[in-house]
């Protein structure tokens, strides 16, 4: 892998995409995997570590968090080819935060809004990064990514709280010419994009009536960072008051 010309894309661009990062026989343990996970341990999880469309319907499982909680991931997070990726591209030494699963199910209508995620993550310099792995064929009609390029070199942008479980945040002045301006990534099982902290990014709904669109993340943030902890406890109240409002116990 060329690390020099990844890296000038990364931060030109910021978001690069490696294709077949993970080889079949690992993607196939880490999905067998989130397939125990799911049926073995996602029923006892509270509210706030399993997000649904539906909750009487489990079908409609879109999103869980924290799940390095369980020994298989906890060990997958110190994989090695992650951490490899990630230093280069951050130009410096990073630890993870932690491993999460993402979906949209068949014919379910929950859009991702545009945001950045270091407006979550309120981190100083903003030398994170977000890698997201798919897992399903991933395209425009069940809900790939949509990124605005260069968007990660122009600051924050003004977010407000949004009604979608998982995304309590999304950008308050996204427009036209914003979404006029977007690049969408299909992928396939085994790829992975890997976006910067500050890069403006959204999905649709997955219109598909048969295909899920799942995937597995892990966000890495490099040691010279530092949180800025005013900014973050107005994150972290704003998404609270989202859970109540959404009939939430977290």
């Amino acid at each position: 892998m060329d690390f020099s010309a990844l890296k000038k894309n990364y931060d030109d661009d910021g978001f690069v995409v490696i294709r077949g990062f993970l080889p079949i026989d690992e993607l196939e343990q880490l999905q067998s995997n989130l397939d125990r996970y799911i049926r073995d341990v996602v029923p006892q999880l509270p509210d706030g570590d399993a997000f649904y469309e539906d909750r009487t319907r489990p079908e409609t499982l879109k999103q869980l968090n924290r799940i390095q909680q369980d020994s298989y991931f906890q060990e997958y997070l110190r994989h090695p080819r992650w951490a490899i990726v990630a230093e280069s591209l951050l130009g410096e030494a990073a630890w993870v935060h932690g491993a999460e699963w993402f979906n949209k199910p068949p014919a379910t209508q929950h859009a991702t809004p545009p945001h950045q995620d270091n407006y979550y993550f309120c981190l100083t310099p903003p030398q994170v990064l977000t890698m997201w792995l798919a897992l399903d064929p991933v395209d425009e009609e069940n809900g790939c990514l949509r990124y605005l390029k260069g968007s990660h070199r122009r600051g924050l942008r003004p977010h407000n709280r949004t009604k979608t479980l998982g995304f309590s945040q999304g950008i308050a002045d996204y427009g036209d010419e914003d979404r006029a301006s977007e690049i969408p990534i299909p992928a396939a099982p085994g790829d992975v994009l890997i976006h910067h902290g500050n890069t403006i990014h959204r999905a649709d709904a997955n219109r598909s009536t048969s295909r899920h669109r799942r995937s597995f993340g892990m966000v890495f943030q490099a040691v010279s960072c530092v949180r800025d902890e005013q900014a973050f406890q107005q994150y972290a109240e704003s998404s609270k008051q989202q859970h109540l409002e959404l009939g939430l116990k977290t």
